[in-house]
């Protein structure tokens, strides 16, 4: 029989559920209803209640009305950190796939608002939407409910989650996130190194031609023939980063 104690703990395993939700990448994506984001939150709460709620149970056997309140906002705190730490590995491929778009002329040619609210370069764009779409067509969301039923071990409900613990963690996952977009935009970063330095050479031998202006299409070009050919290989490197901080985080 479904008392009120099992309606209390199940809300408390959805305020952890739906605050990862909240900023893990694909499910908090702005394209998606606030409405449907909400019944998939539910819908996991309720899918994974027979197995999480008599370990509460049994972890939480008397609920005072303070104890309650802390007990929500640790639970929805902690959900937070492990979607944020899962949103940082994109926030850096934008960051980065954005950077490499400026080093082959791209940069100033905003895009369609797609992932987020705010327009980035059609080139980012086309490397972040890529990325989430094969974070679904690779099973990483599974992954993500692994890591949250995990979670409960690492961070059992009965401590408040530590202050400390958890920027440790932001630390860790936001190195961990910028040294993995530093790997696969590097080709980038060492086209638009041979290219500016080719670019000044020429500038300095014949001052009279306005290099720049003259070289700027084979750039664009460069760009996108370096991008046809490593594309592949750079989402690969990235989902397989991924992967491998979700098995061990």
């Amino acid at each position: 029989m479904i008392g009120p104690d099992t309606v209390l703990l199940a809300f408390v395993l959805f305020c952890r559920i739906g605050g990862c939700l909240m900023l893990m990448p694909g499910f908090s994506s702005s394209r998606i209803p606030v409405q449907v984001r909400l019944f998939v939150a539910v819908a996991i709460t309720l899918a994974l209640a027979p197995v999480l709620v008599p370990v509460l149970q049994k972890a939480l056997p008397d609920l005072s009305p303070q104890r309650q309140l802390a007990l929500l906002v640790s639970e929805t705190m902690v959900g937070a950190l492990v979607g944020l730490m899962g949103r940082l590995f994109f926030m850096a491929l934008q960051f980065m796939a954005t950077a490499a778009a400026m080093f082959i002329g791209f940069g100033t040619m905003p895009g369609a608002p797609i992932e987020d609210s705010e327009p980035v370069p059609a080139f980012a764009t086309i490397v972040t939407l890529t990325a989430t779409v094969l974070f679904f067509l690779t099973e990483q969301h599974w992954e993500v409910l692994r890591a949250l039923l995990g979670s409960y071990s690492a961070l059992p409900v009965t401590e408040f989650i530590a202050i400390e613990f958890s920027l440790g963690k932001l630390t860790d996952a936001l190195s961990s996130a910028f040294l993995l977009a530093l790997q696969v935009s590097s080709p980038f970063i060492v086209y638009a190194l041979i290219i500016n330095l080719t670019v000044g050479i020429a500038s300095k031998l014949v001052p009279q031609i306005p290099v720049y202006f003259i070289s700027l299409p084979f750039v664009l070009a460069g760009g996108l023939i370096m991008l046809y050919f490593t594309i592949g290989e750079t989402l690969r490197l990235f989902v397989t980063g991924f992967m491998a901080w979700l098995a061990a985080g």
